[in-house]
């Protein structure tokens, strides 16, 4: 097990080191870079988050700010995240399926990927795990104080990410079940305690940021852009379509590979399927289980379906992973595959780990994705270094992905960027020796139908200016080689750093 868990680690750390800041990361450090925990929790009210990450952010980024320092907490969390999870999985469904979830959990290169990046949800997966974990705990033992830390977590979960919801319901209902089933009468008072305390923390992240996100649009903004393909459209859209193409492209999302998602789908109904019919041992315990890993799925998309939360093949269902994993490792383990002898007790290993280095070594992500070779630092050095030689006053134009891999990059953090949306098109920053034009409602990058008129205003905003210095990064575009074809036609020198970096000198039109 030490081998395991070091050859997890250390995968993480190398991608941890290498890799620069996609621009979400920029973004949460610059949220959490304020001058006061106040003015940190304040700035993380603007984003689609709780604010926990952001505060805990706040005082780790003043002991440093590189790349790999940053993102230590997170890579933490998501080797201790493996750990947990085989520690429940142990207790639910034994030893064999235990091994098998952890397998999956260290080496799941969506799960590699989230836990090097300065995001929410290594955090997230980490409390919900220990929340399951703590609460069979309690139950098994009869433990007051197991009860209470299962509630602890659950609160942490939901100060982390709002789609903690979707656990609180499904991990309340469990709890109900496996309480009553096995009479722990005593427990209950404490459980239902812990529960309403989950209620009023919703009720308070209600009143003080969602209700002020859904005035500002922010949810509509999204879920109009880069999540539109995860949101159910009434009238586009049919139901059964919906739910099997986006379930089968979550899955992939999970292991950033088609076949070896749609084979894990299957595992994972088997699953279920055994737990259900379940005759030895506890058997409601184990129908209880199958709701648990069900149910998640359910609620999800019936919130996509209503249109209140994207379901589909991006990070924003990465908690789903937490009820996969347990319920793939349960249908691998108790698949029968007709062998002889202790052939099938290596067989299943072997499928396992081949699986997982076919994900790893010729995957086929969904959703918007930067590969990690096309995110190595000396790109960016590059980029900036090339950026760095442009005669001083130069106007620099970006869309706000850029805007924060600038700040981060070239301007050491003195670019006064707003945290609440703009009415005004173009915003105007200094930056060193440089100006920065930021095009604002460009939260999904430029968008090619208004660029044109984009880049006019940006012109009308540094009048006497003949040289406009473009710069993206991040999820630049899909149809890149259109991008930069477009770029040449207006006069402009696109340079490609990977390609996720981009750099193009545009001349001012001749009138």
């Amino acid at each position: 097990m030490p081998l395991f868990f070091a050859a997890g680690f250390l995968l993480r750390l190398r991608l941890a080191w290498l890799t620069f800041l996609n621009p979400d990361e920029a973004l949460h450090y610059f949220l959490s870079r304020q001058p006061s925990l106040k003015l940190a929790y304040e700035a993380s009210l603007t984003t689609a988050h709780p604010p926990m990450m952001i505060l805990l952010l706040h005082y780790w980024s003043l002991v440093g700010r590189s790349e790999f320092f940053l993102r230590l907490p997170f890579v933490a969390a998501g080797i201790v995240f493996c750990w947990v999870v085989f520690l429940w999985v142990r207790e639910v469904a034994g030893m064999r399926a235990a091994w098998f979830a952890c397998a999956m959990a260290l080496f799941a290169p969506s799960l590699v990927s989230l836990s090097v990046e300065i995001r929410q949800y290594s955090f997230l997966l980490l409390f919900c795990v220990c929340s399951l974990y703590f609460l069979e705990c309690a139950i098994d033992e009869v433990e007051v104080k197991s009860i209470l830390f299962s509630a602890g977590f659950l609160y942490l979960a939901l100060l982390t990410h709002y789609s903690a919801v979707f656990f609180a319901f499904a991990a309340g209902v469990y709890g109900l079940l496996r309480l009553v089933e096995r009479s722990k009468v005593p427990l209950l008072p404490v459980w239902i305690a812990g529960q309403a305390g989950a209620l009023a923390i919703c009720v308070l992240l209600h009143i003080t940021q969602i209700s002020k996100l859904r005035r500002s649009g922010l949810p509509s903004e999204i879920a109009a852009t880069w999540l539109r393909s995860s949101v159910f459209h009434r009238g586009q859209d049919a139901v059964a379509a919906f739910g099997w193409t986006k379930t089968l492209r979550l899955f992939r999302y999970f292991f950033s590979h088609g076949t070896i998602g749609f084979l894990a789908f299957v595992l994972l109904l088997v699953g279920i399927a055994v737990l259900l019919r379940a005759s030895k041992g506890d058997p409601r315990h184990q129908r209880s289980l199958a709701m648990l890993l069900l149910s998640p799925f359910v609620v999800t998309l019936a919130s996509a379906l209503a249109g209140f939360y994207p379901y589909g093949g991006t990070r924003h269902d990465v908690l789903l992973i937490v009820f996969a994993i347990p319920g793939i490792a349960i249908g691998l383990d108790r698949l029968s595959l007709a062998m002889r002898g202790g052939s099938e007790r290596i067989l299943k290993p072997v499928l396992l780990a081949a699986g997982l280095l076919a994900c790893n070594f010729s995957p086929s992500p969904s959703g918007p994705h930067i590969r990690p070779r096309n995110q190595h630092r000396e790109l960016m050095q590059e980029a900036m270094n090339s950026l760095r030689t442009l005669p001083r006053d130069s106007v620099l134009f970006t869309d706000e992905q850029g805007s924060v891999v600038l700040n981060y990059y070239l301007c050491g953090d003195s670019m006064p960027l707003p945290f609440s949306p703009q009415t005004a098109p173009i915003l105007l920053f200094r930056c060193g020796d440089y100006s920065v034009l930021v095009a604002t409602h460009t939260q999904a990058g430029f968008d090619r139908s208004q660029f044109p008129e984009v880049l006019e205003k940006a012109w009308q905003s540094v009048p006497g200016e003949t040289t406009l210095h473009l710069f993206q990064s991040g999820w630049i575009d899909d149809r890149e080689l259109e991008w930069l074809e477009e770029l040449r036609s207006l006069g402009g020198r696109p340079q490609n750093f990977g390609p996720n970096i981009l750099i193009c000198s545009i001349p001012l039109p001749q009138r």
